[in-house]
């Protein structure tokens, strides 16, 4: 497949140095890592929100970097968990001594090299805790996890957790804000064709012209069963009525994002939206903010994910709250 890269090994340092040579204002990268963070960072006395990833999902992580979310995201390679020692560099850079709260993926290596990296750090003294997103619907364990899967919804975990964090509230209610962030955010999504690794000479993964993947992972994991592709107000009503039967969103109101994988037009992610809205209002359900465009991509994956988050008071106050990154805005 054809990609716009030079050497196939070098793809991540070079994206990361294209990245903070584009926005200096916001973003600086650590010297000799594959870390992204803040230019003030470390923000004084807030606690530190770090996150990260294989890349191959942008924006994700790095474009959440800034005033409002995260403090630094920690960036592998295409698809690969970062190592704990880039972890604990991203750990030691964003602590201002209040702490640092790590958002972690449900994902088995990104679990385990986080929390390794939240070990080390600890026997430097640095007080560190985390909390795991695991909004995917569709498949509990897998290959790559126990339980489920953390995709797009982590995004607005970044952003409620980051503004209760910049107000500055203890590590203590940011894990607890994360935590009921986490409970209440539901994903899932579909893919019409598979992403190819800059260094392999194949896709990931072949599904037919007329053939899709229901609640396929943002890495190409296997969905809950592959079948002959249907309309978009089809697609839709099958993934909305997987997320309302996981938990009870009646007479709620909901933040809804939907979420392209790297390859799906504005155009079609639009018509997704159209019939979301109609099926949320039947069943009384009242969105209160909405984004649609690419947050958590998987390179050049043609799909899309459909999030909601149910909303009280507390979450829609920081939802609401103004950010300065490159990739969110409200």
């Amino acid at each position: 497949m054809k990609k716009v890269i030079n050497d196939p090994n070098h793809v991540v340092d070079e994206m990361i140095t294209g990245l903070v040579t584009a926005y200096p204002n916001l973003l600086k990268r650590l010297p000799n890592t594959n870390v992204v963070v803040r230019t003030d960072a470390p923000a004084e006395g807030k606690v530190g929100i770090v996150s990260g990833g294989g890349s191959g999902h942008e924006p994700a992580h790095a474009g959440y970097v800034g005033k409002g979310m995260l403090d630094a995201a920690v960036v592998g390679e295409v698809f690969t968990s970062p190592t704990p020692d880039q972890v604990l560099e991203a750990i030691k850079a964003v602590d201002s001594g209040k702490g640092v709260l790590l958002v972690i993926k449900n994902y088995t290596g990104d679990v385990m090299n986080f929390e390794m990296a939240k070990e080390m750090a600890e026997m430097e003294g640095i007080q560190v805790d985390q909390v795991i997103v695991n909004d995917d619907v569709a498949v509990e364990d897998s290959t790559f996890t126990i339980g489920r899967r953390g995709i797009a919804g982590t995004v607005f975990v970044h952003k409620i957790a980051g503004a209760l964090a910049e107000n500055g509230a203890s590590l203590e209610e940011v894990k607890s804000i994360a935590e009921k962030t986490i409970a209440n955010v539901r994903s899932m999504g579909v893919a019409l064709s598979a992403c190819t690794v800059p260094a392999a000479s194949k896709p990931s993964f072949t599904l037919a012209e007329n053939e899709m993947e229901i609640g396929i992972g943002i890495h190409g994991e296997p969905g809950i069963e592959r079948v002959p592709l249907k309309p978009a107000d089809q697609i839709t009503e099958i993934l909305v009525n997987k997320i309302l039967s996981d938990i009870d969103y009646e007479r709620s109101e909901v933040a809804v994002m939907i979420n392209g994988l790297g390859a799906t037009p504005e155009m079609e992610l639009h018509i997704v939206y159209r019939k979301l809205s109609e099926l949320l209002g039947n069943k009384e359900i009242k969105i209160f903010q909405t984004w649609v465009g690419e947050y958590m991509t998987s390179l050049e994956m043609a799909g899309f994910s459909i999030t909601l988050l149910k909303l009280d008071q507390e979450l829609k106050n920081l939802l609401t709250r103004k950010v300065k990154t490159i990739a969110f805005h409200v």
